[in-house]
């Protein structure tokens, strides 16, 4: 009986591979065990990464059609121009801030520092909002001087260029309400938090995007 019992294992028992090792299955640690479900989050980091960077790259190309027909624009006669709103000196700075403070929060987290992380989302949260409020006091302030989207080619421009980023950050701030509703409810820690350097990638590129348009609407 025990001779039997012995070729019955023997002929269930998978055979083992390479170098001995016999291969592990779903309630193993191996291939197809539950032991590689952290190493899914890899390629699932990369699809998030490269999903953004197919965002970005769309937004990108929109600007780059907006920038091609300003300057086209620009060169022909009735162009116009507008005064700058100094308050786009506060909220360009505002803006450079919230980048700051994101990237503070990302060292937080990676230190292991919870309350660090809340703070610091809160605060480019806040600063984020700042930013567009201060974009509503520079189209006031353009309204005030009689500059409106059809006053002249150089203002409907500057509406049209600063709306567009503003829409864009507008979302980049109710995607950020999420992050921060994550921080607060403790789904980041020290080995979990990719989808804050995921979001750090959109904003960033806003940050660098206003940059540009700044310097493009004004000192170009």
């Amino acid at each position: 009986m025990d001779a039997v019992t012995a070729q019955t294992t023997l002929k269930t028992r998978p055979a083992a591979g390479p170098g001995g090792r016999r291969p592990s299955g779903p309630s193993g640690f191996g291939r197809g065990g539950r032991g590689n479900e952290s190493a899914g989050s890899g390629p699932a980091i990369s699809t998030a990464v490269i999903g953004m960077a197919a965002g970005l790259t769309a937004i990108a190309m929109l600007f780059v059609a907006f920038t091609t027909a300003y300057l086209a624009r620009r060169q022909e006669p009735g162009w116009g121009t507008v005064a700058m709103p100094p308050v786009l000196w506060l909220t360009t700075a505002i803006l450079l801030a919230s980048s700051g403070t994101l990237e503070w929060a990302r060292r937080r987290i990676a230190a292991g520092d919870i309350r660090g992380l809340q703070r610091g989302l809160s605060a480019t949260a806040w600063l984020g909002g700042a930013f567009l409020l201060g974009q509503i006091v520079a189209w006031r302030s353009l309204a005030a001087q009689g500059a409106y989207i059809s006053s002249n080619p150089h203002s409907g421009f500057f509406y049209m260029l600063t709306g567009a980023h503003g829409a864009h950050l507008l979302g980049g701030l109710v995607a950020l309400g999420v992050v921060v509703w994550k921080a607060h409810a403790g789904r980041y820690g020290v080995g979990s938090h990719a989808g804050i350097g995921v979001f750090a990638l959109y904003w960033h590129f806003l940050d660098v995007l206003w940059l540009y348009l700044f310097a493009l609407l004004f000192w170009a």
